[in-house]
């Protein structure tokens, strides 16, 4: 009797486990030729709620982690993807782009890791400051995560830029929720797979399928959501900053007119990560 192919089951990653969405939703995914590949699954509102639920309940945590600790884990990172680098480059290549392209792009993925791996000890020497004050005190400022991040994924390089995003807001101590490109979805169904062996703590980093038009809105209106970096188009932009003024949270919106290019440099560095922070000012009275 022929053998038949285990095929596998997308699921996403929310909160250190593999989930299906609590509406039972999945659409039928093809490849670029047209052939099937798999059924996604279709998040809803619930599962946002569910997933922001999970990464405030790991974000105060990794925001106490040392920087040298969290820089050991996201390097780790970068060690799991490095392994799996001829699986993911398969993955991209099923939108149809060359061998090359792919293998490309999980490289610049990878080098992005190892970049924010080395932020994560560094940054806050550069942000905080001591300040001069006309009285007889002692004043300085540190920053801070601000908490729970929204990230919108474009569908141009799913995986690059779905990283580009997410990395300098963990970098600081922050967790996301990010929603994967809708229409190459599987690179970023692969990358939770990492995710759960890369040591990160469960519900740092949580990754969802779905319809923008659904989920843009939740994004905005969500106000556990602190700040949401996203790469829309004008009409959903126009959605997630109406939510957003509503619930008061920041928004860092890259257009989806623009050419981006991901492997770009300008897209890392300090500016990228200093985008969610809070600054803490303290006085301290001396020589009184």
């Amino acid at each position: 009797m022929k053998r038949l192919t285990i095929t596998k089951t997308p699921k996403c990653y929310v909160g250190g486990a593999f989930i299906r969405s609590e509406s039972g939703r999945v659409a039928p995914w093809h490849d670029h030729g047209g052939e099937f590949f798999a059924h996604m699954p279709e998040c809803s509102r619930k599962d946002l709620r569910n997933a922001v639920e999970a990464a405030a309940k790991a974000g105060s945590g990794w925001a106490k982690r040392s920087g040298y600790n969290r820089g050991q884990i996201l390097y780790r990172l970068a060690e799991m993807v490095e392994a799996r680098h001829e699986e993911m480059s398969a993955a991209l290549m099923l939108d149809g782009r060359s061998l090359k392209d792919a293998q490309r792009e999980v490289s610049a993925a990878i080098d992005r890791m190892v970049h924010y791996a080395g932020w994560t000890d560094k940054y806050e020497a550069l942000l905080g400051s001591v300040n001069p004050v006309a009285s007889a005190h002692f004043n300085f400022t540190v920053t801070e995560p601000m908490g729970v991040v929204g990230v919108i994924a474009p569908d141009e390089a799913p995986l690059l830029a779905l990283m580009t995003l997410i990395l300098p807001i963990i970098t600081s101590g922050n967790a996301v929720v990010a929603l994967a490109s809708p229409t190459h979805p599987y690179p970023a169904i692969l990358l939770g797979e990492m995710l759960a062996t890369c040591d990160l703590p469960g519900g740092v980093i949580n990754l969802l399928c779905g319809q923008r038009a659904e989920l843009i809105p939740t994004f905005g209106t969500h106000e556990q959501i602190r700040g949401v970096s996203a790469v829309l188009a004008a009409e959903e932009r126009r959605v997630l900053e109406l939510g957003a003024a509503e619930s008061v949270k920041r928004v860092k919106v890259l257009p989806t007119d623009a050419a981006i290019d991901w492997h770009n440099e300008a897209h890392q560095g300090l500016e990228w990560i200093n985008a969610f922070l809070e600054c803490k000012t303290t006085w301290h009275p001396v020589g009184v």
